[in-house]
């Protein structure tokens, strides 16, 4: 009798020692705009993190249209609700969009990292390009501020969250800005070697 017991008991302790939280804060690229939401990259990598790690848990707290500052604004509260062990930023393409100053996405940024940080959680942040259109100065400086965060928080970067899919008429929506639903594993190909390495049991100390 004692041994049909145990089992249970310690299968629920070791699911529960290796839970975990991946939050990710995006845009409408990480919010599934016109496709099935089941089959936007977030939905995909919450399957796949079923598989690799049982226990952890994918919420994707992302909305279409949102900027740095909205991101800025809304992770406070994310961070109390869900204690991510992993907060994966995936914003900046609709400030760059409306050429917003670069202090300003870099100190809403920086604010998000730093929160992520304090509530103990890796942090990921999803590098993004601008299209020439927008300037070279802007556009280079909207570029690297992404590694300059990387290298000054010593953080997990994708260098380009749409790398080989932003490029691809064939991968894009007909507005040349969202992703289709084909391109969906190739982004969640890029998020994935990123994220692995963090999906461990315990938080960040």
């Amino acid at each position: 009798m004692s041994r049909i017991l145990v089992l249970p008991i310690l299968l629920t302790w070791a699911l529960m020692s290796q839970a975990g939280t991946v939050l990710v804060v995006g845009d409408s690229l990480s919010a599934a705009y016109n496709i099935p939401v089941s089959s936007g990259w977030v939905s995909l990598l919450a399957d796949k993190v079923d598989q690799y790690k049982p226990g952890f848990e994918v919420v994707n707290a992302s909305i279409s249209g949102d900027t740095t500052s909205g991101g800025r604004a809304r992770l406070p509260t994310l961070l109390k609700e869900h204690a991510p062990a992993v907060v994966v930023i995936e914003l900046g393409g609709n400030d760059g969009l409306r050429a917003t100053p670069i202090g300003v996405i870099r100190d809403n940024l920086t604010a998000m990292i730093e929160d992520s940080r304090a509530a103990g959680a890796e942090v990921i942040l999803a590098g993004m390009q601008l299209p020439p259109s927008y300037g070279r100065r802007y556009t280079e400086q909207f570029r690297h501020l992404y590694a300059e965060l990387e290298e000054s928080f010593d953080i997990t970067l994708i260098p380009f969250f749409l790398d080989g899919v932003g490029d691809n008429p064939d991968l894009m929506q007909s507005d040349g800005i969202h992703p289709t639903e084909d391109a969906q594993p190739l982004i969640l190909d890029l998020v994935w070697p990123h994220l692995k390495p963090l999906l461990r049991a315990e938080p960040r100390q």
